[in-house]
């Protein structure tokens, strides 16, 4: 009889024993930190990222751990992403360089924007800037325009933060747009823009808006027009480029993605929750002194979105012969 009780006080523990993986695998989600994957440095797109998953963190009762993983515009971050084990513990920002831009001018791109990622939502929109150094004896966009057709083609250049990025391709959807041809000088980063501005070694730039407007408040500069197709509330002084040139737009945009195959519950607890992060006084205050306007799109609109501005910018990537290696 004391054998069989030890045979069974000791079988009775092997088995509380080995429940415990397959008990500790049924806690609910979250039950761990979220890694947060930047694929860019330090600058809106980490600012973005940060306040809205610090707001979610709360919610969530787990640490959001962002993860700067800058290079090739975006896409060694948003390949770490794309190859991440689908469990919901890794999540990243996209833009619409990394997810929209980067397809076209990319030959070799190491993820597919659409088939290796979940969509969360969209989170933000923010307008470019057409900004000018105040030698240029321009005023607003339609004089702009007259001087670039009054010279020769690519006599007159135009700055932006990189070759690829948002606002590069929106220098050259102007130039389309207008039947005009501005010679395309990249720099390191927008605060090489600015300075290059105000200097005068460089006439114009594209840049986002939030970098621009303050110096323009300050008189350094002036901002002719921003490239969202109604004006700013930040700046409602100053016109849309789309009132003198129809149909121009060009937003910069971020949005949280997640690996494709991550279980849909978890995607929809994360939209639920990103959505509600961007409704806290934190995070909007934040947005509206930066000039970006919250949008919390599901996950089906934001796919939709995504699809939509793959082919828009790939169009213009195309006919302006923008590859990069």
């Amino acid at each position: 009889m004391a054998r069989k009780l030890v045979r069974r006080l000791a079988l009775a523990a092997f088995t509380a024993t080995a429940a415990l993986p397959a008990m500790a695998q049924e806690r609910p989600w979250p039950n761990q930190p979220i890694r947060v994957i930047v694929p860019f440095a330090a600058g809106t797109s980490d600012t973005v990222a940060r306040l809205v998953t610090g707001e979610m963190s709360k919610a969530l009762g787990q640490p959001f751990v962002v993860e700067n993983r800058p290079g090739a515009g975006g896409n060694i971050g948003s390949e770490a992403c794309a190859r991440a084990t689908p469990d919901g513990y890794t999540i990243c920002l996209g833009t619409i360089s990394s997810h929209a831009i980067n397809p076209a001018i990319y030959p070799r791109l190491p993820y597919d924007n659409i088939r290796d990622f979940a969509p969360i939502s969209q989170l933000a929109a923010q307008p470019n800037a057409l900004a000018v150094n105040n030698d240029l004896p321009v005023r607003n966009v339609q004089e702009f325009v007259a001087l670039l057709r009054s010279r020769p083609p690519r006599e007159i250049a135009f700055g932006t933060s990189g070759v690829g990025t948002s606002i590069h391709l929106a220098g050259a959807l102007f130039g389309q747009l207008t039947g005009t041809e501005l010679e395309h000088v990249p720099y390191r980063g927008s605060a090489q823009v600015a300075t290059a501005l105000l200097s005068g070694e460089l006439p114009s730039a594209f840049d986002n808006f939030s970098s621009v407007w303050p110096l323009a408040r300050e008189g350094k500069l002036r901002i002719l027009g921003v490239t969202s197709l109604q004006r700013s509330p930040a700046a409602p002084d100053v016109p849309a480029i789309a009132e003198t040139v129809p149909g121009f737009e060009s937003l910069s945009w971020h949005g949280l993605f997640t690996q494709a195959r991550v279980p849909a519950e978890v995607v929809r607890r994360l939209h639920r929750e990103a959505v509600a992060a961007l409704q806290t006084p934190t995070v909007a205050d934040r947005f509206k002194d930066l000039g970006i306007t919250p949008v919390g799109s599901d996950p089906d609109t934001f796919r939709a979105f995504v699809a939509s501005e793959t082919q828009r910018w790939g169009e213009v990537a195309r006919r302006a012969q923008i590859r990069l290696d």
